[in-house]
């Protein structure tokens, strides 16, 4: 047994409070707290880039006190009062407040190196950071006002859900209306950053995940429309190495870099100066 899991289990029996210590999915080597945070949520042993939130992405990203979040005043409804193992609109409930969030995505402009940019980031603990109707409305409004303002557009995708299974065919039509938005976007010469995260899959990657003109990946993110698990058991044969990893990406030239979560913000601004969008 180690020193430091000695030390750890000392720490328990002697009261310590619990999440003083974190265990690392990637190497699952014991780390402290308060260091994982300074490494931004970053493993210092083995460099597993761990969940943040979408508060914590802004921090990470966005100078400082510029935010402005835009339409939190679109809320999600039940259209089609669905129910599984709850009520879709008490499930929608519980999330808001464990979350804090509202829906799965968190849209607005700030500041990256004095550089505005129009953002949103979608967040994996809002029911899997899955696309609702709330998510394609807020991403559309927030690339419409890009496109109005000559504004690089950041989107950073944690989307594990996909399309949200809850809200059935209004679910999937987000797809194509924020495809349509980039489309119009793009055509008024602006440039998009698709910042891929630990998990991008489903709709998220069919669609608006794709469509950067720079598509970034951290380290080691799962990436792909269906499951490596599914796919495996559909064609019922081995699949390569690393499959759907940010690094099998890369080489099959899916993705164009990839990037450790404290140099994301260097590289976005480096992106907008070298494609001259300020």
């Amino acid at each position: 047994m180690s020193i430091m899991e000695n030390d750890t289990k000392s720490a328990i029996k002697r009261g310590v409070p619990e999440g003083l210590w974190i265990k690392c999915p990637g190497c699952s080597e014991t780390i402290y707290r308060k260091e994982l945070d300074r490494n931004l949520n970053v493993c210092p042993k083995c460099s597993y880039h761990m969940y943040v939130s979408a508060q914590e992405r802004i921090e990470q990203l966005l100078d400082a006190n510029t935010f402005e979040i835009c339409d939190e005043n679109v809320l999600p409804t039940d259209p089609l009062t669905f129910s599984d193992k709850k009520p879709y609109a008490q499930r929608l409930v519980d999330e808001q407040k464990r979350t804090g969030l509202t829906d799965a995505a968190v849209c607005g402009t700030g500041m990256i190196r004095a550089r505005r940019v129009a953002i949103a980031i979608t967040d994996s603990a809002f029911i899997m950071g899955s696309m609702g109707s709330v998510v394609g409305e807020r991403l559309t409004r927030l690339i419409e006002r890009a496109t109005e303002h000559s504004l690089p557009l950041i989107i950073v995708s944690g989307s594990g859900g996909g399309a949200r299974m809850h809200e059935g065919i209004l679910s999937l039509m987000q797809m194509a209306k924020v495809s349509a938005a980039l489309a119009k976007y793009h055509l008024n010469g602006g440039l998009y950053i698709s910042v891929l995260t630990n998990p991008t899959m489903g709709g998220v990657a069919a669609s608006f995940a794709s469509l950067g003109d720079l598509i970034f990946a951290e380290p080691k993110a799962l990436i792909g429309f269906a499951g490596p698990r599914t796919i495996k058991a559909t064609i019922r044969i081995e699949l390569p190495e690393g499959f759907q990893t940010s690094e099998f990406l890369l080489d099959h030239g899916y993705i164009d870099r990839i990037v450790q979560r404290n140099r994301l913000k260097t590289e976005i601004a480096t992106a907008i100066d070298y494609c001259g969008k300020v």
